[in-house]
């Protein structure tokens, strides 16, 4: 095999290998049928089986109730920030929303388009280096949903415990989606795109309470509703047959794994020996967000200059650790670990953390 990159992108993220090589041997005949998965019709009775092992999978792995059902729709979150409060707000009402960084910030924008949307918490007093603690969450009268960015892939925080409210919450986990257990009764819709835990970009993941249905109205357009997509069985149009594959098989490896509770255990394991290293420098790395808040899937840091940064960058690209710069809208560095991410991976860039220190200290 040829040698792999330790690949801390953002997104798109890192995925097994033994997924990566098992796609690899089926692709140009799948299954014997003389052509690949993705030439064929979304009809066929062969991508009619991966389509809906994926939506029983994505159920399964995540411990879905069964008063929830699962979607898939083109076009990631970003889609979602429009369709959340096209549906849910459909017959009026108000949602609050948790502006916990840069994709909250996405999601309120778009929100207001379609709904009366306000600020239930604001962190940019704090930069946006925390998450709001139970009882600083705002939520007015007849609202009817509380949004959530679960983590926030830039600012590398995360909320470490559920908000506990008296409305539903909505939660976009595009970057730490199936990391973690989730309170399902407190949720009415969780979403996210799919391109940084479970596959390849181009499709949204949505759990929705089957409930909630029933408040849609008809004058939504039709790719736009939620009810229309359950109805087709994420059918409606041709669905993203590529990424739903991939999806299905990254899924039936986190099962493999252990599941979900596997998944939690690895994050918190790999998310801890950066952290280790950063806290254990003298200050010489700097994670710049509050401690109960740091995000297990997106580690951000600082050296003492942006020179050195400069450098640290240059020599971890040498080293075949790749992807490790921060956003353009804040800087620094930033180990994205998802996943699939092995563990040696994460030990490598340890490793070389701390002999970088230790020569340029």
């Amino acid at each position: 095999m040829t040698k792999r990159a330790h690949n801390f992108c953002a997104g798109p993220c890192t995925l097994p290998v033994e997924v990566l090589e098992e796609v690899q041997q089926e692709f140009v005949n799948y299954h014997e049928t003389g052509m690949s998965l993705i030439e064929m019709s979304h009809r066929a009775r062969e991508y009619d089986e991966v389509h809906r092992e994926a939506m029983q999978l994505a159920i399964e792995v995540f411990e879905v109730p069964d008063d929830f059902s699962v979607l898939f729709i083109q076009g990631g979150a970003t889609l979602q920030f429009a369709m959340v409060p096209m549906n849910l707000l459909a017959g009026g009402g108000k949602a609050g929303y948790v502006n916990s960084g840069s994709w909250a910030q996405g999601a309120m924008d778009d929100g207001r388009h379609y709904g009366n949307i306000y600020t239930a918490w604001d962190g940019a007093e704090n930069r946006y280096t925390r998450m709001p603690a139970g009882d600083e969450i705002a939520v007015e009268n007849v609202t009817r949903y509380l949004h959530i960015t679960s983590n926030e892939t830039i600012g590398g925080i995360r909320f470490f415990e559920w908000p506990s409210v008296d409305v539903p919450i909505v939660a976009d986990m595009s970057s730490d989606y199936m990391s973690r257990r989730i309170p399902w009764e407190r949720f009415d819709l969780v979403y996210g795109g799919v391109q940084k835990n479970l596959g390849p970009a181009g499709m949204a993941m949505v759990f929705v309470r089957k409930s909630v249905l029933q408040e849609i109205k008809p004058d939504v357009a039709r790719y736009l509703r939620y009810d229309v997509h359950l109805d087709k069985e994420s059918l409606f149009n041709t669905p993203p047959v590529f990424t739903i594959y991939m999806v299905g098989k990254v899924l039936k490896w986190m099962k493999e794994q252990g599941g979900i509770g596997a998944m939690e255990r690895r994050a918190e394991k790999k998310a801890a020996i950066l952290y280790d290293t950063i806290d254990n420098s003298g200050g010489y790395y700097n994670c710049p967000v509050d401690e109960a808040s740091r995000s297990h899937m997106n580690i951000v840091f600082r050296l003492p200059s942006e020179n050195r940064e400069k450098s640290f960058l240059q020599e971890t690209g040498a080293e075949n650790l790749l992807n490790l710069k921060g956003h353009r809208s804040v800087g620094g560095c930033r180990a994205s670990i998802y996943n699939a991410m092995p563990e040696s991976s994460v030990r490598a860039l340890a490793g070389f953390m701390v002999d970088f220190q230790q020569r340029n200290g």
